[in-house]
């Protein structure tokens, strides 16, 4: 199982949907994200327990938080592609991530719980992504009023993912 890169009329270019498929090393983002399961689940829990609920300034996530994050907006990100894939006409809703935080205890679960749900999302959409064929991931679709590819849609995952990965180093270890 391989998927391929999308190409810029899959995706909108002028996005930060840009940088993250371009931060997706390879060509292959079904790799990535199946190497990414261990890769995540190791870097958190290398990070210190007393940085797991740190925030670097007032109103900044956690690192427990951008974990729940990364969770949710994997699977919005999956739906969207099952959705396009499908050929859905209608535009998928857009979310706004700071309220969705909000609206959760991510800061109140443990890592354990929150690594259990990341690789149990990531393990079914691994499985959903293996059912789509190469006319599926192409299929463009809306979400937010911006066309999108299935197939952009993994990869956006994997980047999106790697994006935060590259913050919580930065800022927070």
């Amino acid at each position: 199982m391989k998927i391929s890169r999308p190409t810029e009329n899959e995706y909108n270019v002028s996005s930060f949907q840009y940088r993250y498929i371009q931060a997706v090393t390879g060509e292959d983002a079904f790799k990535i994200l199946r190497e990414n399961i261990s890769i995540v689940e190791n870097f958190y829990k290398n990070i210190p327990a007393e940085k797991l609920h740190f925030r670097y300034a007032d109103g900044k996530w956690t690192p427990i938080e951008v974990l729940g994050h990364i969770i949710d907006t994997e699977r919005i990100l999956a739906y969207r592609a099952l959705c396009i894939a499908r050929g859905e006409k209608q535009s998928l809703p857009g979310f706004e991530e700071d309220d969705y935080v909000k609206a959760t205890n991510f800061d109140k679960q443990s890592l354990k719980n929150l690594l259990q749900q990341y690789k149990a999302v990531r393990k079914a959409n691994l499985l959903l992504f293996k059912t789509l064929s190469s006319k599926e991931f192409k299929r463009i679709g809306k979400a937010n009023n911006i066309s999108y590819s299935a197939r952009a849609m993994a990869w956006l995952i994997a980047g999106h993912e790697l994006h935060h990965l590259a913050i919580l180093k930065e800022r927070y270890l």
